[in-house]
């Protein structure tokens, strides 16, 4: 008997949470048929012994609506282990869109997700203007991932209610009977939920807020309501915890749908989660499916001469040199003038002050970066160590690696300087694991590679508290997200199950430091983080990397929910 492919002895970690066993694992065209002891040959076979073999795992909080359109290899997402991506995440994306009105969404996207316009403009194809049009965009393509969407709100209301639905008029009757329609058409076409964003941080580069960010409760529950399917993803600055969960729990309720809320521990408010899971943990004992999605890390700005932010854009010498291509601001920050004029001032925004020379707050990255780091390392204390000024050593650090160094300045999940909250977050029966924001925010944060680094911290590599289970792990980025999605055919190694699959040498396995590229339409820039120790990665039966470098297959695929 010969097989499509057969992985020889590897230490399978299935996706269940059960313990690992050395098991070969035959598939046949997409699926998975035998997993233990194979005897018949396959067309294709991979070693796996002395490695770990692992279901594909799946991202449900990516932001690729744009690079989906243009791209076929879903980077960096991929380059993590990563074999199904949800995006429409937060309510923005480009579906709906009447032709008139595609300026507001990408002004909009450029402001919330980072994505400079000229990039999109000249990227985006615009081949749609329904939702169901956009899905069959994506389905026309072919990737290095499975590729999911859900229907976001921004852009219902920008479709539906033109300047009014972005200068977040509230919605008429037949403003909500519209978008709950479209909302309804876009999961029957395949959608797998709905999103939107109450969050004060979403804004477009002028400063006007996300059209959604008080849409009012009548809104929200018409369009759930018409839903019939898929999930309700949101997120929300919970000002009012008590309020605002108790608006959001009677759209679960009466919509009958599953939701997922963004779950961080902020800085102002370190201890608001507490509240916000304890809230998920009451609705979840009365029957209403409600999760809290969390990061297995700090969701942290990353601060660099050649990127977005650094520590001294708030300072009049550096606006002299903010609009020159990078070489020209590397020419000026060369020179003991530049340097000194620099150094000598300071920003007077005071929140700028704070997110970026909080020196206490802010780390080297190093190769091989530490997401945990302690008090020790920070700039703070080397300045203390070295008898200088801190903003003088910031500044000497980013000028290594020929001023292209990155400094890390972790905003959320690290207000106590450890990852104690992330591991109670991740522990807790109703969270999932998500909002690695692949494809967003390409010039300020890095953190597509989240799964790789939940792998090496929590199981290998942490030294600032307890480890975690491999096995759960691999469950909590594989199996709970599928079925979180409604995709049970995937997430599991087990015959019968899609062959989506990693084999991954567990000792070398890492990422390395973000570094910049410059490979987004129009030359547009983004970071992104090289990884090694995937061995192999497999998309339905197809074999996408070996050791990181593409084998040119892409047999990736939009991904419709059940109609």
């Amino acid at each position: 008997m010969e097989h499509t492919l057969v992985i020889r002895n590897g230490l399978v970690v299935d996706g269940s949470g059960g313990a690992p066993v050395v098991a070969d694992v035959a598939i046949d065209g997409d699926r998975i048929v035998a997993v233990g002891a194979v005897p018949g040959l396959g067309a294709e076979e991979i070693d796996a012994r002395g490695k770990i073999v692992t279901p594909g795992f799946v991202d449900v909080h990516t932001h690729y609506d744009a690079q989906v359109t243009w791209g076929s290899h879903i980077t960096p997402s991929s380059w993590n282990g990563v074999t199904t991506v949800l995006i429409g995440n937060c309510g923005v994306g480009f579906a709906p869109c009447l032709p008139a009105r595609r300026k507001m969404l990408v002004e909009l996207m450029e402001g919330v997700e980072d994505i400079p316009e000229v990039v999109l403009t000249e990227g985006l194809p615009w081949n749609w203007e329904s939702f169901p049009e956009f899905l069959d965009a994506i389905a026309a393509r072919r990737y290095d991932v499975d590729v999911a969407a859900q229907v976001p709100h921004a852009a219902l209301r920008v479709h539906v209610m033109g300047q009014r639905g972005a200068n977040r008029e509230p919605a008429t009757p037949a403003d909500r009977a519209e978008m709950a329609r479209l909302a309804a058409e876009g999961i029957r076409a395949g959608a797998l939920g709905f999103s939107t964003s109450r969050t004060l941080a979403h804004k477009t580069l002028d400063g006007r807020h996300t059209p959604t960010l008080r849409a009012e409760e009548s809104e929200l529950a018409e369009i759930a309501a018409a839903l019939g399917g898929g999930w309700l993803q949101v997120i929300s600055d919970f000002e009012d915890v008590d309020g605002e969960f108790a608006m959001l729990r009677r759209l679960a309720a009466g919509s009958g749908r599953p939701m997922t809320i963004s779950l961080l521990q902020r800085e102002q408010r370190p201890e608001a989660w507490r509240r916000i899971l304890g809230h998920i943990e009451e609705a979840n004992a009365a029957g209403e499916k409600i999760t809290g999605q969390v990061m297995a890390r700090p969701v942290g700005v990353m601060l660099g001469f050649e990127i977005s932010q650094n520590p001294f854009i708030g300072c009049p010498t550096w606006k002299e040199i903010a609009a020159l291509p990078f070489p020209a601001k590397l020419a000026a920050l060369r020179t003991p003038e530049f340097r000194a004029r620099l150094l000598a001032e300071h920003t007077e925004d005071a929140t700028l002050r704070h997110r970026l020379t909080t020196w206490e707050k802010i780390f080297p990255l190093g190769e091989r970066p530490d997401y945990e780091p302690g008090p020790e390392a920070s700039v703070a204390a080397q300045a203390l160590r070295a008898g200088v000024e801190p903003a003088a050593m910031a500044y000497d650090l980013l000028m290594q690696k020929e001023g292209r160094n990155i400094l890390y300045r972790p905003i959320i999940n690290y207000a106590a300087g450890d990852l104690g909250a992330v591991q109670e977050m991740m522990q807790h029966p109703n969270t999932i694991m998500g909002l690695g924001d692949g494809g967003a925010h390409v010039s300020i944060i890095c953190d597509a590679s989240a799964p790789t680094t939940m792998i090496t911290h929590w199981t290998r590599d942490r030294s600032r508290g307890a480890r975690l289970p491999l096995e759960w792990v691999i469950k909590r980025l594989s199996r709970d997200n599928a079925l979180a999605l409604g995709l049970a055919d995937r997430g599991l190694v087990a015959a019968g199950h899609k062959a989506d699959l990693n084999v991954i040498d567990y000792e070398r396995l890492g990422a390395h430091a973000p570094e910049v590229r410059y490979d987004l339409p129009a030359g547009g820039r983004r970071l992104v983080q090289r990884t090694e120790g995937y061995v192999a990665t497999v998309l339905s039966g197809v074999v996408l990397h070996r050791d990181g470098v593409p084998t040119g297959a892409l047999p990736g695929r939009l991904v419709r929910g059940a109609t």
